[in-house]
């Protein structure tokens, strides 16, 4: 079950990434998608309609199987507390001072 919510988290990132690529940005940098050669397919207000929805929707897709591969990682598992571990771990010092034997 992990390795299949696994497989369609990096779908979705990989979705993400993308559909952020594909959109226009504001200096022209990244932006490969919506420069006049659409062959009037779509107008650049619908590219950019669809591509902010298509963003929407895999963001909400990939937090969501975010947290639920959180939530598969936790389960079944005991909480651990760390003061317990170095209490188990410190050896025991006498009590009273030490006086050498004299051998």
């Amino acid at each position: 079950m992990e390795t299949l919510v696994l497989t369609i988290h990096i779908l979705i990132a990989l979705g993400l990434v993308i559909t952020v690529l594909l959109q226009r940005s504001e200096g022209g940098g990244l932006g490969i998608g919506g420069g006049g050669g659409g062959g009037g397919f779509m107008t650049a207000r619908g590219t950019a309609s669809l591509l902010t929805r298509l963003t929407t929707i895999l963001a909400v897709g990939f937090f969501s199987t975010t947290i639920v591969l959180a939530i598969m990682a936790g389960a079944g598992k005991a909480p651990v507390s760390i003061v317990n571990d170095v209490i188990k771990e410190t050896p025991a010092k006498p009590s009273g001072p030490t006086v050498p034997t004299g051998k």
